[in-house]
C-alpha cells in the first residue's frame, strides 16, 4: 500500500532543495562557472532532487505492484504507462536521470556550462513533477 506520509515527506524535501537551489540559479551561467562552490552546490542539490523523485517513483511502483523497470530512468516511464505522469512529460523529465548519473559517477568529461544551462532550464520539470504526484495522492485518497 502506498504510504502517503512517506511521499509527502519526500515532496517536502524536494521543495526544500528547490528553496536552497533557487538563489544560486539566479546567477548567470558565467558567474556560476567562476565559483566552484556554486557549481558543487548545484550538482549536489540537483542530485538530491532527482534521487528523491526516484525514491518516490520506486515506492509507487513497488507498492502498486507495477512491473519493475530495469533502470531508474524508466521509473518515470512506468508511472507514465499507468497515467500517473503524462507521457509527454515523461519524455521530458526521464533524460534528467542521465545528467544526474553523469554528475554523480563522472562518466567521461562533464561540460560544466551545458550542465548548468540544462539544470537552469529543466529544473522546472521537477516542480511540475511534484504537482503530478500531489494530484496522484489526492486521487488515491478519493478512491
Amino acid at each position: 500500500m502506498i504510504n502517503q506520509d512517506i511521499i509527502e515527506a519526500k515532496l517536502t524535501d524536494i521543495q526544500r532543495y528547490f528553496g536552497e537551489l533557487a538563489p544560486i540559479l539566479n546567477f548567470s551561467s558565467s558567474e556560476i562557472l567562476d565559483d566552484p562552490l556554486k557549481i558543487h552546490t548545484i550538482e549536489r542539490l540537483f542530485q538530491l532532487i532527482v534521487d528523491t523523485a526516484l525514491d518516490i517513483n520506486t515506492h509507487i511502483i513497488i507498492e502498486s505492484s507495477f512491473a519493475i523497470p530495469d533502470d531508474y530512468q524508466n521509473t518515470f516511464v512506468v508511472l507514465g504507462e499507468h497515467a500517473i505522469l503524462p507521457m509527454s512529460f515523461v519524455n521530458r523529465i526521464a533524460p534528467s536521470v542521465g545528467l544526474r548519473n553523469m554528475i554523480v559517477h563522472r562518466y567521461g568529461h562533464v561540460d560544466l556550462k551545458r550542465m548548468v544551462d540544462d539544470i537552469q532550464h529543466e529544473i522546472g520539470d521537477y516542480r511540475e513533477y511534484t504537482g503530478f504526484i500531489l494530484d496522484f495522492l489526492k486521487k488515491s485518497q478519493e478512491k
